[in-house]
């Protein structure tokens, strides 16, 4: 199979309309045979400002949602917003000297309005999870709680929730506390993911290892950049062609089932989303 013959999604990827490539980053991306992009709003403090109130969100969810629509128009597909509140804020909130109680609170508020535009249009999916990082007891019980509410809020809505967590594979315990709140586990997505994932579906980081990995483990998974445009660092995690480039890499080498798998079947499960549809204007 040829790339033109496929659609090629990146589930994870930043767009910075303030300071970044933004639409330069996409096209980067279509050229090299990229047609689908799930976009995450990058943590407030980098487009706005620590955000601590309904506004401040709405402003960042805002800024997205229009990033998305100018992507939408130079992709043979289409882009997605997925929208949500970075788990690093309650660190920020901390030490601004809230207590970990009212970062919580903030932050679940971020996902209330962010949840609102799942439901009312432009959003497909959510973003939350818990600091990669070592943090206070307190600060780590808060942060599941902020992951917990964001299960309630995407069972109620039948929607996904991707997840930004520390490293490792064993994430059973957080796709139960998913599924014990009404979500199907299959819609827990753990960003930047090796190839190995027990508990919710892996979008895996588009390194060719990890791929390899995640082919041989014959489960669902998607592929992904975390792509920041940060123009301080360029290409960083990876870069906006990197995606379509290890799909050739793969049809070169027969995988055309991990492809489909990965760009077709698997945004089918988790998100609803046909992206063999909307690829050929349907």
């Amino acid at each position: 199979m040829d790339i033109e013959a496929t659609p090629v999604l990146d589930n994870h990827l930043h767009l910075d309309p303030v300071n970044g490539r933004n639409t330069e980053a996409v096209e980067d991306f279509a050229d090299h045979g990229g047609t689908h992009l799930l976009v995450l709003n990058k943590p407030s403090w980098h487009l706005v400002e620590t955000a601590t109130d309904e506004g401040t969100f709405r402003e960042v969810f805002d800024l997205t949602v229009e990033a998305v629509a100018d992507a939408t128009e130079v992709l043979a597909g289409r882009a997605w917003p997925v929208l949500g509140v970075h788990p690093g804020l309650v660190s920020r909130l901390v030490e601004d000297g809230y207590a970990p109680g009212e970062a919580r609170d903030i932050m679940q508020r971020g996902l209330d309005v962010a949840s609102e535009y799942v439901t009312d249009g432009p959003a497909l999916a959510i973003k939350s999870g818990r600091p990669h990082y070592e943090v206070e007891d307190d600060v780590w019980d808060a942060s599941n709680a902020v992951m917990c509410h964001a299960f309630e809020l995407a069972a109620d809505g039948d929607f996904a929730v991707q997840l930004h967590t520390e490293g490792g594979e064993d994430f059973e315990e957080v796709a139960q506390w998913a599924k014990d709140r009404g979500l199907d586990r299959r819609q827990v997505v753990k960003h930047y993911s090796g190839g190995r994932l027990q508990g919710p579906t892996k979008s895996v980081l588009a390194d060719k290892d990890e791929l390899e990995l995640a082919i041989g483990e014959d489960e669902p998974f998607l592929m992904e950049t975390d792509y920041i445009d940060d123009p301080d660092r360029p290409g960083a995690v990876l870069g906006p062609k990197t995606v379509p480039r290890r799909v050739r890499w793969l049809l070169e080498n027969g995988e055309d089932e991990a492809v489909r798998t990965a760009h077709v079947e698997t945004p089918k499960t988790v998100y609803g989303i046909d992206t063999e549809a909307t690829l050929s204007g349907q």
